[in-house]
This record gives structure tokens, sequence and C-alpha cells, in this order.
């Protein structure tokens, strides 16, 4: 008897949905707070004195302030705010300048964008300077702004400066400085990684260390570039951030030994903790500790880090000029900002994305130009945001924009058809503005949606065209998505022939090189400088992979097919560590031809990834001594060489 056929479940692919799903992130109350009363009180003054216009550019450079505010240290907030309004103000003047210009402004935009594109590739502050950049020109170029030409600049720069006024107006009420708090959190990191030490977990919580130390290094860094010497409570905190290295180069070491034995003591996940405890309180003197006698070489690395780290936290006073600085100190700024522009102009990257932006706005502004379109500024805005480079794939992006934009613009016809225009403003922008924060959180067609109201009622402050703008939002954004997908997408290579496969495999042959220094040689420093680089590499490499897999077939399925393998890789790093720390604590030290054999077969595995597309299972051998501290490396290496091929040999 024939089995009944099962029902055919008709529902959309994972890469389409995976982006309106909200992310389980908390909201930021005091960022509601502030957007709030940033874009809700320079509405209200430009009404109290009969300038709504002011008030709405105003408005408009603090919402430009809100999206840019997203660093934790104030110092810090500072430098995310201002200099992107520097930015900014840049690019509304020049686009005031070639208002009404015809092809002249057409031409000035297409340049500006791909400046901006270019720069965008520097960081995240380049990149939220270029986004203003381009955004503000394309607003300059589209809307009539009040004469002279400087008076829009000064008033969008107000209202970025007035986002950081509030912001810094909480920094006396934090009980703590954020770069200590970071690190604390750090330490909390790590000891949760220490208690999931052979669980499922493991892999998942190592992430989070490698992301929490990211921002630590981040923020104690980045006071630290010019006040070497000078702040001793930033070289005590470097100090303690240094001293997780011992701790973090043992976790792999501490995870096989959980497998091969048993759990860890509790009490050395609470001895980390109570290190983060110390570091958040600033408390010193005679740390005590309470650890079981370690025997093994395994246990032994563990129970030296634990005690490294708790010297180094409880230590009053370190020497700013002895400290342990394994990861260097940063460069000088002119030497940086050498190094970004030498990026800039000789980067393949940097001129690929610049172009493709530029195209894809010369393109949105040249449509807008020859159809009789009343200096629709949205198509190109809807560009703008589209191609951002740091969002996700740029079809995800177009997809959740086009969304977004649609549940967007139901709640601004709601409030352009019902809400009068005038004071009642003020109420509205208090509730619209607190949904950017919360929203964006949540995801990129989330913060679509909060933040098309917004601009829709901004911009019904400056042209007074009421409930006839909505519609028109709407076509102008599927245009401009149309746009994005077809030249920003389509027509590239690399958006068919992903190049994730290249990234994966400079990864392996990083790898590779990381499994020579270990056992050759005894510069520690460089091999905790080669790691510490090794595990950023490999956490952009999981970002580019989980990207991908919002794409559309072929690169979505081949990024879900290759992620298995980025596993792999990154357990290798992990074998690897654990080795060299078991050897470095009385293991017998391997033979060099086995070391050898090891690095041979992933360089071997790194050529094979850069000269295919589909992936073929290899057996090989790799002989060794099975009771050996490179066992376990082998047996990680001969998984990923099963996941992936070709055989070269």
């Amino acid at each position: 008897m024939a089995r009944p056929a099962r029902p055919v479940r008709l529902s959309p692919p994972t890469w389409l949905t995976a982006g309106l799903k909200p992310a389980p992130t908390p909201i930021p109350w005091a960022a509601v707070l502030r957007a709030s009363v940033a874009l809700s009180a320079p509405i209200a003054v430009g009404l109290a004195v009969e300038q709504p216009v002011y008030g709405a550019l105003v408005s408009m450079g603090a919402l430009s302030g809100v999206i840019g505010d997203t660093a934790d240290a104030y110092r810090m907030r500072i430098f995310n705010i201002a200099v992107p309004q520097l930015f900014g103000a840049l690019g509304v003047t020049l686009g005031t300048l070639v208002f009404g210009h015809g092809w002249i402004a057409v031409a000035a935009v297409t340049l500006v964008a791909l400046v901006s594109g270019m720069i965008s590739s520097i960081g995240a502050v380049a990149s939220v300077s270029g986004l203003l950049l381009l955004l503000n020109c394309v607003v300059g170029a589209g809307l009539p702004m009040p004469g002279p030409w400087w008076k829009a600049p000064l008033l969008l720069g107000v209202g970025g400066l007035f986002v950081l006024l509030l912001s810094l107006l909480g920094w006396p009420l934090r009980r703590t400085a954020p770069e200590r708090t970071a690190v604390a959190d750090t330490y909390r990191a790590v000891a949760e990684l220490y208690e999931a030490a052979g669980t499922p977990t493991y892999d998942e919580q190592r992430h989070a260390v490698t992301a929490s130390l990211n921002q630590s290094y981040d923020l104690v860094l980045a006071r630290r570039a010019r006040q070497h010497g000078r702040a001793p409570h930033l070289v005590r905190l470097l100090a303690q951030l240094n001293a997780l290295v011992p701790l973090l180069e043992a976790a792999p070491a501490a995870q096989l030994r959980v497998r091969l034995i048993g759990p860890l003591p509790a009490a050395i996940p609470a001895a980390v903790r109570e290190l983060a405890d110390a570091v958040e309180e600033g408390r010193t003197g005679t740390p005590v500790l309470d650890l079981p006698a370690p025997e093994r070489p395994a246990e032994k690395a563990v129970d030296h880090a634990v005690r490294y780290a708790a010297t180094v936290v409880h230590k009053a006073e370190p020497d700013p000029y002895n400290v342990d600085d394994r990861l260097g100190r940063p460069a000088a700024l002119r030497v940086r900002a050498r190094r970004a522009a030498r990026a800039v102009l000789l980067s393949e990257a940097s001129w690929r994305y610049g172009l493709r932006l530029a195209l894809c706005i010369g393109l949105a502004q040249a449509l807008v130009s020859l159809i009789a379109v009343p200096r629709s500024y949205w198509v190109a805005l809807t560009v703008t945001f589209v191609m951002k480079p740091d969002f996700g794939s740029v079809f995800s992006r177009a997809v959740l924009r086009a969304f977004g934009t649609a549940a967007g613009l139901v709640l601004a016809a709601l409030v352009l058809s019902e809400v009068p225009r005038g004071w009642w403003d003020v109420p509205v922008m208090v509730v619209l503005a607190a949904l950017i924060p919360a929203f964006s959180a949540k995801g990129y067609a989330f913060q679509t949606a909060a933040i098309t109201p917004v601009i829709l009622l901004l911009s019904d402050m400056l042209n007074h065209q009421g409930f006839d703008l909505v519609l028109p939002r709407l076509y102008d954004s599927l245009i401009g998505c149309a746009i994005t997908l077809v030249a920003g997408y389509l027509l590239w290579p690399e958006s068919w022939h992903t190049r994730i496969g290249d990234r994966l495999a400079d990864a392996v042959a990083d790898t590779a090189a990381y499994v020579n220094g270990a056992f050759s040689g005894d510069d520690r420093t460089a091999r905790h400088r080669a790691r510490r680089k090794l595990y950023r590499d490999l956490s952009t490499v999981r970002s580019e992979f989980q990207r991908a897999l919002t794409e559309p077939p072929p690169t979505g399925p081949r990024a879900a097919a290759w992620w298995p393998l980025v596993v792999a890789v990154e357990r290798i790093v992990d074998a690897t560590t654990a080795a060299r720390i078991r050897v470095d604590h009385g293991a017998p030290a391997p033979e060099p031809a086995e070391v050898a054999a090891v690095e041979r077969e992933l360089r071997e595995l790194s050529d094979g990834l850069r000269s295919t597309d589909t992936l073929v299972e290899v057996r090989v051998e790799l002989p060794g001594d099975e009771s050996g501290v490179l066992a376990p490396l082998r047996q990680e290496v001969l998984a990923a060489r099963a996941i992936a091929g070709p055989d070269l040999r």
C-alpha cells in the first residue's frame, strides 16, 4: 500500500526571512531617552521661535548623532559623534552648492559617493562618516535649504553636538568607568568559558570571549594611544587585560582535559569570577586562592594562569613602562593616518566598493533628473542605506529595506494624515524617536521601519507636502532597492562567485604558519600576537560566512555547506594552542617531522580551497604517536581534510 504523500510546505527560504526575525537583545533605555529628547527638543525650540525649518534641520543632525552613538566609553562617544558630524556638515555644504544645477549635481553627488564608499572601508567611525557625508550631500542636493550656504551645516552640526551633550550628561552618574566594566566583563566571560569546557556550548562561549576581548582592547587601547605612562589606571587595566592571555591559552588545554578525565573543579571558574569582581571594584592587596593541587600539564597550565592573573589584578601600581604588553602598543596617530590613507588609495576592496556605490548613486540621481519626479532625493537615500557595507549582504539589505520602508510608511501615513502640523509634532517625535534605538538593536529591517517615519516627518517640515509624501516615498524606495539589486548586486561577478573561499583559505594558511611557529623558537610574544591576530581573523571569517548565509543561491547554500570547515579550522587553532601549553608545562615536545606533516596538510588544504568551489572529502594519513601531545591536533586536521579537498598530491 502506497504511503500518502506528505503535504508540501509553502514557506519562504531561510536566507530570505532570516533578517525579519528580531534579535533577542535588550532595549537600551538610556539611548531611548536620549533619542526622544534629542529629536523632539529642537522641534519645540524651532516652533517657539517661529522657525520650524531651523528646528527640523537641528533635529535631522541629531538623528545622525543618534545613529552614530554606539560606543560605551564616553571619550569614544566624543570621537564617534563629533567626527562623523564634520563629514556630514561637509556633505550638506556640497549638496547645497549644487542644488538645482542638473547634471552638475548628478556628477557631484556621484563623486561624493565614490569618496564615501572608499573611506567607509577604513573602520567603524570612517564608515559612519562616509555614510553621513553621502546622506547629507543627497539631502542638500535634493531639498531647498535656508540661506546662506553655511546655515544648514551649522544647524545640522548643532543637532549632533546636542546628542553628544546628552550623552556626556550621564558621565558623572556612572559607578565605574566603561573601560573597567568592559575588562571585568571579559573576566566573567572567561569564567563562563571554563564552566563550558567539555559541553556543547564551549565553541559558542569562546566566540563570546573573543568578542568581549576585542571590545575591551579597543576601549583601553583607544584611550592609551596617547596616554601611556601618564594614566596609571589605564596601564593597570591593560595589565589586567593582558593577564587574561595565559588563561585563554590554557582554556583549550582545559577543554581537552575535561574530555579525557572529567569536569574541572568548580573552584577554577569561581576564582576567575572573583578576579572579575576585584577588577570592577578596584581592589588590591594579597590575593586569596583556594585551588586544587595540579597534577597534569593542562592542570598546571590553568593553575599557573589563574595565579598569574590574580597577582596582576591585585597589584596596586604596575610599572607603566614594564607592563606586560604582549600585543604591542598602538602606533602613533600620524602612522595610523598614513596607513589608513594607503589602504584607501591602494586597496582593491576600497575601490571596488566605492565604484559600486558611485554607480548606484549615479544611476539614482540620473534617473531622478530624467524622469519627472519632484527632486526625489529618497531614491539615492535608499541606495545609500542599502549599500552600507557593515549592515549585511547587499541582497538581503535591499529586501529588508523594502519591507522596513513599507512598515515605516504605514506608521508615517497615520501620522501625516491624522496629526496636524505644529506643536503636535513634538509629542509625536518623542514617540517616534524612541523607536529608533529600541528597534535598531533588533535588526536592519526594524531600524528602517523606525527611521522612515522620522525622516518623513522632518522632510514634511522642510517642504510641506503632508500625506502626499507617503506613496511617492514608497515608490522611490522600491526604485532605489531595484537599482541596488541590479547595479550593486547582479552586475558584479563577486556577488555570484563569492570570495568567502579565499578568505577561509587565507585563514587556513595563517593557521599553518601558527602551527609551525608554535613549536619552532621560543619567542612567546610573537606566538601571543600571532594567536591573537589569528583569532581576530577567524572572527572576521565567521562574520563573513554568517553574512553570506543570507545571500540567495548559489552563495547562501555554498556558505552553509562550507560552514563546518570554519568550525573545524577554529578547533585546529584551539588544539595547537592546547598542545603548546601542555609542552610549556611538562609534556614531551613533538618531533619536527610531525609538526611539518601537520603544517603541510594545512597548506594543501589552503591551496585546495583557492582552486575549487566544491568541497570534496579527502582521506589522508598523519602518522604520529597516538599518546603524544599532537594527537588531538592531528585528529582535528584529519576532520577538516575529511570535509574539504581536493587532494593535491
